[in-house]
């Protein structure tokens, strides 16, 4: 590799809005998050399908589809 063209790979921070820090090594000192694993609902489990103006309920009747 060549001398002195590539960026310095520091230990940084990522930080989420929800308050949750993450320590790990970038070339970027400091980042700042809107979500992370910890908050986001993927992750923790909390996510919800929303069945908008009935959707799925036309779908299952369309093609005939039981539970």
């Amino acid at each position: 590799m060549k001398e002195k063209i590539h960026p310095k790979y520091e230990p940084t921070k990522i930080t989420c809005a929800c308050g949750n820090v993450i320590e790990t090594r970038s070339t970027v000192k400091d980042i700042h998050v809107e979500i992370c694993s910890a908050c986001h609902p993927f992750f923790t489990g909390k996510q919800k399908l929303v069945d908008t103006a009935g959707r799925i309920e036309r779908f299952r009747r369309k093609y005939n589809i039981k539970e």
